[in-house]
């Protein structure tokens, strides 16, 4: 019995050597045939391929390390190759050799001489496994792109484009089927255009823009159209800025007035350690400001189809108390203190007088609006907007289908309001114009 045990401990111990040989030599193996892709990352991956952009990309393999990289543009045609790196081996299992890689390059589409159409931008990566005949492990990444270095074509179709400062102008135009985007730039702000009569197969598109109460002679006024490859076309049409002079309106503000217009606000925006001039001014300028950019939101995304018809309406029986871009000067305890843009027209009545829809619509706001108080913003299509503002009364609701003529409200005194009147506004896609000229 004893010399069995010996005998079977004598043969463990021998077998122990060659057990840890096979188990070094299969952990050799898979060390050097490991099967696990390198990995790598392409950015940014675009549709379209349309001027010279720059491309990163990283790549990485953790265990036997990176073999080379190919980076190459493929069309109808010789492979154009783009980037091509071999690393070395380096250490007994390439433990200092290259496991990650990072470089930037660069797609011309003239350089590289690309025709109009798809190209395949091609990703080749080896590692230095033993797998696939000594090969190594392949990563092969292939991203799709159209190269598109033709900008699309728009041309005015109408001729009178005659404007005025602080008013609005229409444009007929026509685009290529390739168009993505179009309007009118005034000032680098783009006016969208949308398609006639509803149909989009015609390719003719109509524009209201609005040219700014302060204009400057020296801007230019384009035509823009983009398409989905980001090309862009600017074009110049004939149009006539006719020069206004706006009125000034000295504003003279007691104490009474400023106290009434500091109560109606929130303390806590207008701040409690703030002098009262300072409170008003917190109202004038930056209530203001932050009112006028809130309507301007609203604005961005309109109702293509024309809801709107015929002339616009007047409030009834109203009297003009303050015209659109009437410069105001403030002025306290004989004091200049301030100055502002009258972006409306103030029309008064009776107090609570009715408050007619100026013309068909939906509306989009009915509820107060910083310095405007209680408002209602409607829109009639096409990007034009009305805003009734300094309301004392709400007749609507959002998304409420408007008849031209219809009550939406009574006039009040809301708001930075000194006594019971509508201010009315009239907005292209966002940007106040002078109400009398729609």
């Amino acid at each position: 019995m004893r010399k069995s045990k010996l005998k079977s401990s004598k043969f463990i111990i021998a077998l122990f050597p060659t057990v840890i040989i096979v188990i070094l030599f299969i952990w050799l193996l898979m060390t050097i045939f490991e099967g696990e892709n390198p990995q790598g990352y392409l950015e940014p991956l675009p549709d379209y391929l349309s001027k010279s952009l720059n491309f990163n990309v990283t790549v990485s393999d953790l265990k036997m390390g990176l073999r080379n990289i190919k980076v190459s543009v493929k069309q109808e045609g010789p492979v154009i190759p783009i980037i091509k790196k071999n690393f070395s081996y380096e250490g007994l299992f390439n433990e200092r050799g290259i496991h990650t890689f990072n470089e930037e390059f660069t797609l011309d589409p003239k350089k590289l001489h690309l025709v109009q159409g798809q190209a395949n931008l091609i990703i080749e990566i080896h590692d230095f496994s033993k797998r696939r005949g000594g090969d190594g492990n392949l990563l092969l990444f292939e991203h799709k792109m159209i190269v598109d270095t033709i900008p699309p074509s728009i041309t005015p179709i109408s001729r009178s484009h005659n404007v005025n400062m602080g008013g609005s102008g229409l444009i007929i135009y026509r685009i290529s089927t390739n168009t993505y985007q179009s309007g009118v730039l005034v000032n680098e702000v783009l006016f969208p255009g949308i398609p006639f009569m509803n149909d989009n197969q015609t390719g003719i598109y109509i524009c209201y823009f609005s040219v700014p109460y302060n204009f400057k002679k020296d801007s230019t006024l384009y035509l823009w159209a983009k398409d989905r490859a980001d090309n862009e076309t600017k074009k110049v049409f004939l149009y006539h800025i006719r020069q206004k002079r706006f009125r000034k309106d000295k504003i003279r503000i007691s104490d009474r007035l400023l106290n009434l217009a500091i109560s109606r606000f929130p303390q806590d925006l207008l701040g409690p350690d703030k002098t009262k001039i300072e409170r008003y001014l917190i109202i004038n300028r930056r209530l203001r400001n932050e009112t006028h950019a809130e309507l301007k939101e609203l604005c961005q995304s309109p109702i293509e189809e024309k809801l709107w018809d015929g002339p616009w309406l007047r409030m009834k029986n109203a009297a003009t108390m303050a015209n659109f871009g009437d410069q105001r000067l403030y002025y306290y305890k004989g004091k200049l203190i301030d100055r502002g843009v009258h972006l409306g027209v103030d029309l008064a009545s009776l107090a609570r007088s009715p408050v007619q829809a100026a013309n068909t619509g939906r509306v989009i706001f009915a509820q107060d609006l910083g310095i405007y108080g209680l408002t209602v913003v409607i829109d009639h299509g096409q990007g034009l907007y009305t805003m009734y503002g300094h309301l004392s009364r709400i007749d609507v609701d959002v998304d409420q289908p408007i008849t031209k003529g219809e009550i939406i409200g009574l006039t009040g005194k809301t708001g930075l309001a000194t006594g019971d009147h509508l201010h009315f506004g009239f907005m292209v896609h966002g940007i106040f114009v002078n109400p009398i000229e729609s």
